[in-house]
């Protein structure tokens, strides 16, 4: 039994001083970053991962031109017909934060919308959604003004959002207007923004109230070095360097220094993936140090479920914080939000490392934390934090329309791209998960098909299809927890030792019907919440945290949940004293009370 603090312990922080860029364990950092496949090569198979897209998507559809547009236009002084969605995506010109929820941040979801819409047409080229985004971007040009950014309590955040919906339209659904009306969209909002990156608790608007602080600058990078990247002009490159928060942040993150403490979660996570690409843009081998000890220090102050930020806030090394919060809070991880930022800081650390790792970050965030969120409803009730109270239960946010039903929708198209990587005509799997991914090498067509029902299952099969036989690697990533991995090629042992926390290669001239069959054995293991309390423990089986719902207080031995049994396809039960309880993964918790740790004697 170990803590996540004490396994995160295994790699190390890394000084600015290091021989840069290494990887943490000391191997040389590959020159290239494994490249992302697009949405459009990956098919998912009905599941979980897309049943949470379909949902998502149909209720952005749903959601008329005018209901979108309204802040806008009202905020403009326009004529501004039809539905008010109301929650935060409305406008009250007479909004107060402290007894107010409507208005807290018109339209602010506007952009990710945008976003997801567009990464939905990648992935089912439907031409209405085409239609539809490039209809919405043009009504929106109509409706934006200078007074959106100025009447906004936080115009760095909402600019944000807009930023990559436009880039993701034109990049995506190829809307050869995005471009300018993203120009027109940064000449607005750069009167209104701070002149450089400012912390959150900051005060930059003079005469203003306290929420007009809670403001996101610091995020803005990575979306406006994407906009360099994919062709909108140079001066987003020097935009972004502008907003980088070296000062405070990213300078004493290179160094190792832990400055986390008391730092609004979601956001300054979120910043992490703008020194991800500050180093993918410029080569700044001091943000990829930042961006990596960061990952590190917030891995270490990580619930079992990967989660982090009780009260949304990130805490000290050594903090007791998350044991207190399991008695004290029921606002333990803000789930879509959270997930977003945490996935695209280890998506972009994959690439760049190749360490295997932030793939089991990346997959114990995701069938513990959003798989579980409750869907999105047309009324705006979202999904907002995973409680991970010794009394906890999946719960709508008393906010309609929250900063999270902006994100989910982003999070469900994404699970694609996270599944597979590539390395010139090598493949890397990363994700186990049924779907087919296609793809095209020197003019030759290749498919990958998964099949399994991996976690539930220990076994993956995967099967390839060419248009004529040739030799590349398939590397398949093998979790660190795995007890003894075996692997099989048309039936065939695979020859050699399969090692945990790596990617395993496996070179071989391919021919149509060739057959990789992965055995990843599951155990049962305990991890504590933390060093200081090794008797608060959560049970595991592979990537799959086990949830015991509506469990008494009684003390369970560590024997006793380690020989739970299965008696369902999803459900394990322990027995003790003759009483019995009942675990699941959080996607079958559904309206029972549950913990995610629980007490052990000994």
């Amino acid at each position: 039994m170990i803590s996540r603090r004490a396994f995160l312990r295994t790699g190390s922080v890394l000084a600015a001083g290091a021989a840069a860029p290494q990887s943490f364990f000391g191997l040389a950092t590959p020159e290239s970053p494994l490249t992302e496949f697009g949405y459009w090569d990956v098919s998912m198979a009905p599941g979980l991962q897309e049943n949470q897209r379909a949902e998502t998507y149909d209720i952005l559809m749903g959601i008329s031109d005018d209901a979108l547009l309204k802040p806008f236009r009202e905020m403009a002084g326009k004529s501004a017909p039809g539905l008010d969605l109301g929650g935060w995506y409305s406008y009250r010109s007479s909004f107060n934060y402290k007894t107010d929820d409507a208005g807290f941040a018109p339209g602010h979801a506007f952009g990710q919308w945008i976003s997801a819409l567009s990464r939905s047409y990648a992935i089912t080229r439907s031409p209405e959604i085409r239609q539809r985004v490039r209809g919405l971007n043009q009504l929106y040009a109509e409706a934006i003004s200078a007074k959106y950014f100025e009447l906004s309590r936080f115009p760095a955040y909402s600019y944000d959002k807009i930023v990559i919906g436009l880039i993701d339209s034109h990049e995506l659904v190829d809307d050869s207007e995005a471009f300018s009306i993203l120009d027109r969209t940064t000449a607005l909002a750069m009167a209104h923004l701070p002149a450089k990156a400012v912390p959150r608790e900051s005060v930059w608007q003079p005469g203003r109230d306290v929420s007009y602080t809670w403001d996101e600058s610091y995020t803005l990078p990575e979306n406006l070095f994407l906009a360099y990247k994919r062709g909108a002009g140079s001066q987003y490159r020097e935009l972004a360097g502008k907003y980088l928060m070296d000062d405070g942040y990213f300078d004493p993150l290179s160094r190792g220094v832990n400055v986390l403490e008391g730092k609004h979660a979601y956001s300054y996570v979120n910043a992490l993936s703008s020194a991800m690409q500050a180093y993918l843009t410029m080569g700044s081998e001091k943000h990829l140090l930042a961006a990596r000890n960061g990952f590190d220090m917030l891995a270490a102050q990580s619930y079992v479920t990967g989660g982090w930020g009780p009260d949304e806030l990130l805490r000290g090394p050594e903090s007791e914080a998350l044991f207190a919060s399991l008695s004290k809070s029921h606002n333990s991880f803000e789930a879509p939000c959270g997930s977003y930022a945490h996935f695209k800081l280890s998506r972009y650390l994959l690439r760049v490392t190749r360490d295997s790792r932030y793939g089991d970050s990346m997959e114990r965030v995701m069938y513990n934390t959003v798989l579980g969120a409750k869907p999105l409803q047309a009324d705006g009730h979202a999904f907002y934090y995973a409680d991970y109270n010794s009394q906890g239960s999946r719960v709508y946010s008393k906010h309609r329309w929250p900063c999270c039903s902006g994100t989910l929708p982003q999070v469900a198209a994404d699970y694609r791209i996270n599944t597979y990587f590539r390395n010139g005509r090598d493949v890397y799997v990363n994700l186990y998960l049924p779907s087919t991914l296609r793809w095209k090498s020197e003019g030759k067509d290749f498919s990958l098909v998964q099949e399994g029902n991996y976690p539930l299952d220990d076994s993956v099969r995967l099967t390839l299809s060419v248009s004529r036989a040739e030799k590349f690697a398939l590397l398949l990533r093998i979790p660190s927890w795995a007890e003894g991995p075996s692997a099989t090629i048309n039936g065939r042992p695979l020859q050699g030792p399969i090692v945990n926390g790596q990617f395993l290669r496996i070179e071989h001239k391919w021919k149509t019907g060739d057959e990789i069959v992965l055995r990843l054995p599951m155990a049962f293991r305990l991890e504590a919440i933390d060093a200081k309390h090794p008797g608060t423990v959560a049970l595991l089986r592979g990537p799959l945290v086990l949830f015991p719902i509506e469990v008494s207080t009684s003390i369970l031995s560590r024997q006793q949940l380690l020989s739970a049994r299965s008696i369902g396809p999803s459900k394990w039960m322990v027995e003790a004293a003759g009483e019995r309880a009942t675990f699941v993964p959080f996607t079958e918790v559904g309206e029972k009370t549950y913990s995610t740790y629980v007490e052990i004697s000994s």
